[in-house]
């Protein structure tokens, strides 16, 4: 028992003596920043709401603003040109306002969400290379939460007697998994010290549900598809 503990222990610290060694150590690179989220949204049509306000069929949708926060992005180079990248961020939030008809403009709601992102990256040019240009693809997981409905919205819910003024109104949304493209720089200031730029989009569609103690009111199917700009500095291990 003893002696499988030890070998056990003796793994661990192998594979952990890899992954922190310099020579691993000098494969990674982080990049901190602004990140930019730009919506290019579209969504079903409200077709509940328009009926219980006696608007037009099909005249009102879902938008959904923009956002800025603070971008971390790790990458580990596989070899001279080939390399991985995790994007993270500070938790981004979004307002959410009806778009067209007579409402055009209402506060539906606030999310908030989180979209770590997975890509592969083709680096063009020589690894020893001041301005390295580079594309990736992979994939994107975008993580709602937070989710709040606005004032005006529960109002007008009330007020075209779809709610009462006591009941619960809430809004979720689900969870998306989608494809992201990449493409991007990075320019060497010194041995360690560059700047990274990199501009994606990525697929992000969710299913969004306004409720009335508990019970569906309102779906609505949105396609956020962003276009994602961040700028910032990247430190390199080596």
């Amino acid at each position: 028992m003893h002696n499988n503990k030890l070998t056990s222990a003796l793994k661990v610290s192998a594979i952990a003596a890899t992954l922190f060694s310099p020579l691993a150590l000098a494969n990674f690179s982080v990049n901190v920043g602004a990140i930019h989220v730009n919506p290019n949204d579209s969504s079903s049509y409200l077709n509940a709401v328009e009926s219980a306000a006696g608007l037009p069929a099909n005249s009102a949708k879902v938008s959904v603003d923009s956002n800025t926060q603070l971008g971390l992005t790790f990458d580990y180079a596989l070899d001279d040109n080939w390399s991985l990248q995790l994007i993270a961020a500070t938790p981004f939030s979004h307002n959410i306002k009806v778009k067209g008809s007579a409402v055009d403009g209402l506060p539906v709601g606030k999310t908030k969400h989180l979209p770590p992102t997975f890509l592969a990256q083709y680096n063009f040019g020589s690894a020893n290379a001041d301005f390295r240009p580079f594309v990736g693809a992979g994939l994107n997981y975008t993580l709602f939460f937070s989710e709040k409905v606005a004032p005006e919205l529960k109002d007008t819910l009330v007020a075209v007697g779809a709610a009462q003024a006591g009941d619960d109104v809430s809004l979720s949304l689900k969870n998306s998994v989608g494809i992201a493209l990449q493409a991007g720089f990075n320019y060497k200031l010194s041995a360690n010290w560059g700047l990274h730029a990199m501009i994606a989009w990525a697929d992000i569609d969710t299913d969004a549900k306004v409720k009335v103690n508990g019970q569906t009111v309102q779906p609505v199917d949105v396609s956020i598809d962003p276009t994602i700009v961040m700028v910032g500095l990247r430190y390199s291990f080596r």
